[in-house]
């Protein structure tokens, strides 16, 4: 499916900073005169929010992978429809707070879902939107963990073991192998202020150089 907008997505484990990243890069650029929309996954509708809330409750210490997976699936499918093609379709620069590489990444990776399974789901419903430019925030699982837990509460994911996060981050370096010119990589065990330097002036790259 054709789309004319930019389609940015920040990816990363428990920890990482992604999210507060984000949003300052969204700040950042909105205040540039960039037509942006930020949004996150799970969730970024009604529907998804909903459906975020069941996956990562605490209490749901017993859901399947697969059971996982499917949901995961859902919500980025109301979320695509309602919200991402949308923009996508009005020119403006969708910021996404993790898309399908979090389902490789946590669903293929952390949980051991074998790829084979993974991938026919997101090719037949996905296939058409891969995102333009991917920001991976690289920190070591062990200083990720040492930030979350200064948190009020852990969610699901949060509460995960170290072996699990370091699973994720494995195989999010996988997929940077696979897709080197779709990724930027940025070393997230530094300061907040020299990590968000570094995203912006990749962002402004992109945004401002020769036509991908």
């Amino acid at each position: 499916m054709n789309k004319s907008g930019v389609f940015i997505t920040f990816e990363g484990i428990e920890g990482s900073g992604k999210s507060k990243h984000i949003i300052q890069l969204s700040a950042d650029l909105k205040k540039e005169g960039f037509p942006v929309v930020l949004t996150r996954e799970p969730g970024g509708t009604r529907i998804g929010e909903k459906i975020r809330n069941l996956i990562l409750d605490p209490e749901h210490r017993e859901m399947d992978p697969v059971t996982e997976l499917l949901l995961y699936l859902a919500t980025r499918a109301q979320h695509i429809h309602e919200i991402i093609l949308p923009a996508l379709k009005e020119n403006k620069i969708v910021l996404c707070d993790r898309f399908h590489d979090s389902t490789y990444a946590y669903q293929g990776g952390g949980r051991g879902l074998d790829f084979k399974v993974v991938e026919p789901f997101i090719q037949i419903l996905f296939h058409h939107l891969k995102p333009d430019l991917t920001f991976l925030l690289d920190i070591e699982p062990k200083i990720g963990l040492e930030r979350i837990h200064q948190r009020e509460s852990l969610n699901r994911i949060d509460s995960e073991n170290m072996a699990f996060h370091e699973t994720v981050r494995s195989n999010y370096l996988s997929l940077v192998n696979q897709e080197p010119s779709r990724f930027r990589i940025i070393d997230s065990n530094r300061d907040y202020s020299v990590v968000h330097q570094d995203i912006l002036n990749e962002a402004h790259r992109f945004l401002t150089g020769p036509k991908q």
